[in-house]
This record gives structure tokens, C-alpha cells and sequence, in this order.
């Protein structure tokens, strides 16, 4: 089943129809950097509980890392 559409007649119709485009381009871009930065920011290793560095005082006497975590 086709739909015969018939072109905007008016002036104000073509413009009108133009910034509609214009909008949801900028929305569509605004979004696509959206996700490619959430992406990106996904793709980095997190630091794991090994990698965590922990500076310890002590003033003699044995320290115990499992404790400082």
C-alpha cells in the first residue's frame, strides 16, 4: 500500500519542515557523543583491589596489609 504525499505548499511550511531537520540532527549528534563517550569511559580497566596502593605508618611491631583494607 503506498501513500501518495504531496510537497509542503507554503513558504513557511518548507522552513518549518527545514528546522524540524536541523533539531533532530543536533539531538542525533548531541546523542551519538553521549554514548561514544560512555563508550569510552567503559573501555578503561578499573582498578582492581590488587592494583590498590595503600600507604602504612608504623612505629615497630608487625602490620598486617589484610587489615588495612
Amino acid at each position: 500500500m503506498t501513500v501518495e504525499r504531496r510537497k509542503p505548499k507554503t513558504l513557511l511550511r518548507k522552513i518549518e519542515r527545514w528546522m524540524v531537520g536541523v533539531v533532530m540532527a543536533v539531538i542525533a549528534f548531541v546523542i551519538e557523543r553521549m554514548v561514544l563517550r560512555s563508550i569510552r569511559r567503559a573501555g578503561k580497566p578499573a582498578a582492581s583491589e590488587e592494583e590498590l596502593h595503600t600507604t602504612l605508618t608504623s612505629k615497630g611491631g608487625e602490620v598486617d596489609l589484610t587489615d588495612a583494607r
